[in-house]
């Protein structure tokens, strides 16, 4: 008798390796010779009379929508898309799982592989799998084009095992393979794609060798290189995504011999960033090389060119050599004090993040805190001893250092936040991306005045750890609103502006006892 079965798309991930054809629209509805990824796999699916399907979305998840009512499928929300692998995503449809097909959303396939009539649990491998010799092993799984089906007999043993390593330590950065990987129980036939019918369209290059004319190749995105750098599309290559950053994406890419990187803004940016200001702080920091060279910036879209500087590192803010370098660099650049034309206020941009953030803050103190926090305003204002240009977002991760004629050289990258302020902001917001102790933090700002901080601006620092805390705190709960976690930065923020505001005000009430107050 014929079985009835299922299928699961999982269409969550961002897709890190598809960058920059994901920008616009999520992987699976990217165009293949005139066709979507997911309306194709979904089409062949039912032309096997396989019309239960679930799709797991969650990056662009609203662009998705339409499917529901177009091909009656049902759809589930991964809302830690950003935090999560996929195997949370899996996990969300464990309830499902029985006589199923669970397949990705980015692979093109050619002939139909879905059979109705299947029984027995299988998966499916690339034809490099067919000439491996490495047996049964974890390096002959690593040919697996993520397509698998799973029979009613299998899927209670599945589903536990994806429940397990659901809740174990670290699960969130594990694919939803792993099941397969380490699991002795479950003796899967082995299907090898022998003709090449499952195409794995992982990347941009791997579009454009499979259907030069697919509409992604055009993005905006790619667009706005080849107008800056006066290069067709077929002169972009090794296009490679680089670790995400907290606000932006960026990718490596070469041209004509030449490396790049290319930043694209990211979610709810345009509110967070003026980048009419950001170009003019990359005009006036131009003369004094201190940040990577800026090939062309857009002030609408945000689109950043800047060449790329090989063999560079990151700060590593818990070793001393790196943190005496890099705090050198920044001190030199405030002893500059350049000028800018506009100001970052803290204390405004708390109330905005209020204002653009649609949910109520998930701290019941949160009020209580801001209260605090603002009372230190005058505090502050009245230890401010001068403005200039100020990074703001000086963290560890904004400082590469690299080696030249033998000496070893600091930049300072990412000026989006840049504006005239206190620089010893710049001090607080270090120290908070490090995730510093009070000690580390005395540590810091020891170094940065070489043992001379007066008392009353050590505590005017601290009391920016405070400021700086609730504002980062609300940026991670607008951010959050959209769909992006933070986890444990978040959480570590408020309980930064918590603590800090009341060592200040401990700190201010002595202060006024002392003196009779």
């Amino acid at each position: 008798m014929r079985i009835q079965k299922s299928a699961i798309i999982l269409a969550a991930g961002f897709g890190m390796r598809s960058i920059p054809i994901n920008i616009d629209i999520p992987k699976g509805l990217i165009k293949v010779h005139g066709e979507r990824l997911i309306e194709r796999l979904i089409s062949q699916l039912k032309n096997q009379g396989i019309d239960d399907i679930v799709i797991v979305i969650g990056y662009m998840s609203e662009k998705y929508l339409y499917l529901e009512e177009e091909y009656n499928v049902h759809l589930i929300v991964n809302s830690e898309f950003a935090e999560k692998n996929s195997l949370h995503s899996l996990w969300l449809a464990k309830d499902y799982i029985s006589n199923s097909y669970i397949l990705p959303c980015d692979v093109w396939i050619k002939d139909n592989i879905f059979d109705n009539t299947l029984s027995e649990s299988c998966c499916y491998l690339s034809a490099a799998a067919e000439n491996s010799d490495t047996g049964d092993t974890k390096e002959q799984w690593d040919n697996l084009l993520g397509i698998a089906y799973i029979n009613e007999n299998d899927s209670e043993y599945f589903s536990k095992m994806l429940e397990k390593l659901e809740h174990i330590t670290g699960s969130e950065k594990l694919f939803w393979e792993e099941i397969l990987y380490c699991s002795n129980k479950l003796n899967l036939k082995k299907i090898i794609d022998q003709k090449a019918t499952v195409i794995e369209i992982d990347t941009f290059e791997d579009l454009r060798k499979f259907d030069s004319e697919s509409p992604q190749l055009n993005a905006d995105s790619v667009n706005y290189i080849c107008s800056i750098l006066n290069v067709e599309v077929s002169d972009i290559y090794n296009i490679k995504a680089m670790k995400k950053g907290m606000t932006n994406r960026s990718f490596f890419f070469e041209s004509h011999h030449q490396k790049y990187i290319m930043r694209i803004p990211g979610e709810g940016t345009d509110l967070l960033i003026n980048r009419k200001s950001e170009a003019s702080v990359y005009n006036t920091i131009a003369p004094y090389l201190l940040s990577d060279e800026l090939i062309s910036i857009d002030e609408n879209s945000g689109y950043k060119i800047t060449k790329f500087i090989s063999d560079t590192r990151t700060c590593d803010p818990k070793n001393n050599k790196d943190l005496e370098l890099c705090i050198k660099k920044l001190k030199s650049f405030h002893q500059l004090e350049l000028i800018v034309d506009h100001e970052f206020d803290l204390f405004d941009q708390i109330n905005f993040y209020e204002q653009i953030n649609s949910n109520q803050s998930v701290y019941p103190n949160y009020d209580d805190v801001k209260k605090t926090i603002f009372s230190l305003k005058s505090f502050i204002e009245d230890n401010v001893e001068r403005k200039c240009l100020t990074h703001i977002d000086a963290v560890s991760d904004n400082f590469l250092i690299y080696q030249e004629a033998e000496q070893l050289v600091v930049k300072l990258i990412d000026w989006e936040y840049a504006a005239m302020q206190d620089p010893h902001l710049d001090l607080a917001m270090f120290a908070i991306y490090s995730s510093y102790s009070r000690i580390e933090l005395d540590k810091l700002i020891n170094l940065y005045f070489d043992n001379q901080c007066e008392t009353n601006i050590r505590y005017k620092i601290y009391a920016y750890v405070a400021v700086a805390g609730l504002l980062w705190s609300n940026w991670c709960e607008y951010k959050s609103s959209l769909g992006v976690e933070f986890g444990e930065y978040a959480v570590l923020q408020f309980e930064y502006a918590t603590l800090y505001s009341k060592i200040v005000k401990e700190y201010l009430a002595y202060e006024i006892k002392g003196k009779g107050g």
